[in-house]
């Protein structure tokens, strides 16, 4: 049980301190949860922080449950048993594709108030995000970060149910998780305190750490806004 985000970014980034100071290191976060998570890490291992933004695809009449996941670079991952068990139409696919889409051009643009991305070019890049349910998110994330010439990916996650930690870690060079609870209902069952994170924590983590992590403040944690939603 961690306490907070921040919590388990401080434990993660014990797990990482072998690259401490490596000016090779860039650290991802996924919005908006894990970019508190990544925070963290960015500060101790004195490394830029940046998001990569990945959504996932729900289901017809129940947005929560995923049926796929798209990233900022237009990778697609697809969960065909689900949508096969459900019947989805591919016009509801096809639409559901567009609208997630539309919403990551409007983050990317919200979260890095109109500068560019932090080049991965032979960098040694972290993603994190603040647990894993089903991966299928982090899956698209993974694939699409495959696409840019990166030295290492390394995922590290606070926890996840062991047999999507299995599928995840043959996909990445190094995986850092804390705990695998072989009994999962949700990320949140493992936090004192999951609040919702909205856009101005994630925005302000990134103007703290978004060039250079080399500052021992922390981000302000504000309350309420709208859902990180459940990771997947």
């Amino acid at each position: 049980m961690f306490r907070n985000r921040e919590e388990a970014g401080q434990l993660l980034a014990q797990r990482l301190m072998d690259l401490k100071g490596d000016p090779n290191v860039v650290v991802l976060g996924v919005p908006r949860g894990g970019v508190l998570v990544a925070a963290e890490i960015a500060r101790a291992l004195q490394a830029p922080l940046d998001v990569y933004i990945t959504r996932k695809l729900g289901a017809p009449g129940n947005p929560e449950l995923a049926i796929g996941a798209i990233a900022e670079d237009g990778t697609l991952v697809l969960d065909h048993e689900t949508i096969a068990m459900l019947n989805v139409p591919e016009a509801y696919l096809q639409e559901e594709q567009r609208r997630q889409q539309a919403e990551i051009r409007a983050r990317t643009a919200r979260y890095r108030s109109g500068r560019g991305p932090l080049s991965l070019t032979g960098k040694r890049v972290i993603l994190v995000d603040d647990g894993v349910a089903t991966g299928k998110t982090l899956e698209a994330t993974i694939q699409a970060l495959r696409q840019h010439p990166v030295r290492e990916l390394i995922l590290a996650v606070p926890v996840g149910p062991p047999s999507t930690i299995e599928r995840l870690q043959r996909l990445v060079d190094r995986l850092e998780v804390l705990e695998t609870p072989d009994v999962f209902w949700a990320v949140g069952m493992f936090y004192e305190d999951f609040h919702q994170v909205d856009d101005s924590e994630v925005q302000d983590c990134l103007r703290r750490y978004g060039l250079t992590a080399t500052s021992t403040d922390r981000p302000t944690i504000q309350e309420g806004g709208d859902s990180n939603g459940p990771a997947t």
